[in-house]
């Protein structure tokens, strides 16, 4: 996602006596702990919501509540980076923890459908496939560009295709989401820490590089949360 409307082809050597290197490894640091807040903050808000049928009640017991949710979420992940130069970088930060409480909130029902030692398994397979993938968009010399593009193509392919299988409810096409939905998260994974890698290192002003941090964290997170959604759909067996 281009989070900036500027030419980063070639960014400074030096900001304040920091080197591009130092500038963004700064960045990188503060992407992963914002993106690791925010699921702190989604597995707390999902086990309290899944521990009260009060707030399960309310929030999926409510059509206008529910759908409320979901809408809101989509706006967020759609207008706050493209409003980002405009937001304070407090504002950025606490949308995001917002955006994580609604997450959590919304996968909640995960905690009734599946075991917990499955959600655990799971999460630790996501976890490492996540960090290795990571690691790889970051390091790697090979511009994933072409790939990212053909992604987010494959990404709008998906939801389209869950969409049809809410109403056909084909157990074997929903098998096959799954696995295309791990090897397009897989794939974003490595593309996203690349992107913000390029964008940490061309934009270099304080206030800049903060809220392009969390505006990774964000994405990075969105990749790790479908990830482990696509994963747990596979790998888990539910309660019955």
């Amino acid at each position: 996602m281009d989070y900036f409307n500027q030419n980063t082809s070639t960014p400074p050597p030096y900001y304040g006596g920091r080197s591009v290197t130092a500038q963004t490894n700064a960045v990188m640091k503060r992407v992963y702990l914002r993106m690791f807040i925010g699921l702190l903050i989604s597995a707390f808000v999902s086990l309290g919501v899944a521990s009260s049928p009060a707030a399960l009640a309310f929030l999926f017991g409510n059509k206008l509540v529910f759908w409320g949710m979901l809408i809101a979420m989509f706006v967020m992940a759609w207008v706050i980076p493209g409003r980002l130069n405009k937001m304070s970088t407090t504002t950025c930060m606490m949308l995001f923890c917002l955006f994580s409480a609604l997450m959590g909130a919304w996968i909640a029902p995960i905690f009734l459908v599946y075991r917990l030692g499955t959600i655990v398994y799971t999460f630790f397979i996501t976890a490492g496939t996540f960090g290795a993938m990571s690691v790889y968009g970051y390091f790697t010399k090979t511009d994933l560009s072409k790939m990212g593009s053909f992604l987010m193509m494959a990404l709008f392919g998906l939801m389209i295709a869950i969409v049809v299988n809410i109403f056909w409810a084909n157990s074997t096409m929903e098998w096959i989401i799954s696995i295309v939905g791990v090897l397009i998260f897989v794939g974003l994974t490595a593309w996203d820490t690349q992107q913000v890698k390029r964008l940490a290192a061309a934009n270099l002003d304080p206030a800049l590089a903060d809220k392009l941090a969390t505006m990774g964290a964000m994405n990075l997170y969105l990749d790790f949360i479908n990830l482990f959604l696509f994963l747990l759909r596979i790998f888990g067996g539910s309660r019955d």
